[in-house]
């Protein structure tokens, strides 16, 4: 059978995403253009409200556009936690399934029929220069604004080093230059399965097993985990970018209490400096909520202070939405819409000022990039530009480099930077041995 699989929300989605193509694959389907497929799917995101109506109007789009014949599938964490509410509103809706309901999607569909597999085997995705690795799954931190531990469960499932190991050797092999490892807790990576400092292991394990792996990206650092050990391991091994991704959430201890997330901010600096002691070039990129239940304006105006004395690289924030069956949903003092937005623009306003001042700093560095295309632009001369990532930018939620030259997608030229915009940087070519590499 053919299928169209579409994907929306974060990193872990994506490699959810991934898995069920390997198993539709095995099972011997094949994927389509959504007017030729038999079957169409939506991997949902239900984490916040933004999320869930990203999720509604993917799936309406699909029903418009939906033949007699076609069947159309909504799984993950959307279907997860408000199945009732799909069937409801989307009629043409033929079925729902939770996360991970790998082999019931694939039994759903049937057997498939010897026109689906090609003589000459499964079609091939095109090479791709950056992957994301999940390496655990589930949650059972007690924040009280997070719904991700009534999608994904309670418990805690940490990747076997060697499933990961042999995984990475796949992706590697494959063409992958750039590892992303994510998870709901990256550190609390191995604490299930016995593993004293699991991650750091893990990092030692990919950079020894898999060399053929240029970078090993962390995302989703929990406060407060991020040991010594950990710390030393990043800045000892060539592979492992000098980036670290920690979601603190806010500024205030007293919004993270209510929160229920760590709430020493002494620590949290403490953390900072001893990243940047030890890896002085380190970027970190961090996630804030504004307009939590109760948020005062005296304790917004501690998160903007918390923001200028961290000086993160970059940040992702969201205006706090209330969700169903989480304990901040019922606090008191739930902030008013309007200012809610007010406080987003505000921390948004002086984290790029933050943005701009360090990414001008980076001007006259050399390092390398990882290509991700050739964009058809041109500079003021009519030269040809490509458009890469540094170490400092994770792959979807960072900035870009743009270089003059030519350079084949996954190729890593070194280039220094000749100049900074509000989110990316500007560069040229070290040496014109790195310019004129040809496109494939």
């Amino acid at each position: 059978m053919r299928y169209h699989l579409r994907t929306l929300g974060c990193p872990k989605n994506t490699t959810d995403s991934e898995q069920l193509t390997r198993a539709l694959t095995r099972a011997g389907h094949r994927p389509a253009a959504a007017d030729e497929a038999e079957v169409l799917i939506v991997n949902t995101c239900g984490f916040i409200d933004a999320a869930k109506e990203e999720s509604a109007e993917a799936v309406a789009v699909l029903e418009r556009g939906k033949r007699d014949g076609q069947r159309l599938l909504v799984v993950g964490c959307w279907a997860q936690i408000e199945a009732p509410r799909i069937r409801r509103e989307h009629a043409s809706v033929d079925a729902t399934f939770g996360v991970e309901s790998w082999d019931a999607i694939v039994e759903s569909l049937g057997p498939a029929t010897p026109g689906d597999i090609p003589e000459t085997g499964p079609a091939r995705a095109a090479p791709r220069s950056s992957a994301y690795l999940k390496i655990s799954d589930g949650c059972a931190r007690p924040c009280t604004f997070c719904n991700i531990p009534g999608i994904k469960g309670r418990d805690f499932r940490s990747v076997p080093i060697d499933a990961l190991v042999l995984e990475a050797r796949r992706l590697a092999e494959a063409g992958v230059r750039e590892l992303v490892l994510v998870a709901q807790d990256s550190t609390a990576y191995g604490d299930d399965i016995g593993l004293r400092e699991g991650l750091p292991r893990l990092l030692e394990r990919l950079a020894a097993d898999v060399p053929g792996l240029a970078w090993i990206r962390l995302m989703y650092a929990y406060p407060g985990f991020v040991t010594p050990a950990l710390v030393e391991t990043m800045a000892a091994i060539p592979q492992v970018c000098h980036y670290l991704d920690i979601p603190l959430q806010h500024g205030s201890a007293s919004v993270l209490r209510r929160m229920k997330r760590p709430h020493n901010l002494a620590m949290v600096h403490d953390t900072l400096d001893r990243l940047r002691a030890a890896m002085p070039d380190i970027a970190i990129r961090s996630t804030f909520i504004v307009g939590f239940p109760g948020e005062t304006k005296a304790e917004f105006e501690e998160l903007l202070d918390f923001l200028r004395a961290g000086r993160f690289d970059r940040i992702g924030a969201f205006t706090y939405s209330p969700q169903a069956g989480t304990p901040a949903a019922t606090l008191p003092g739930q902030v008013a819409p309007r200012h809610k937005e007010r406080r987003y623009r505000r921390l948004m306003s002086v984290q790029s000022r933050i943005s701009a001042e360090i990414g001008a700093a980076q001007v006259g560095r050399e390092l390398p990039v990882l290509v991700e295309s050739m964009d058809g632009q041109t500079a003021e001369d009519g030269s040809p530009i490509f458009v890469g990532r540094s170490y400092r930018d994770a792959p979807e939620v960072d900035g870009f480099v743009f270089c003059r030259g030519v350079a084949r997608p996954g190729s890593m030229p070194r280039v220094r930077i000749t100049g900074a915009l509000d989110h990316d940087l500007l560069a040229e070519p070290v040496s014109s041995d790195t310019l004129l590499l040809t496109p494939a």
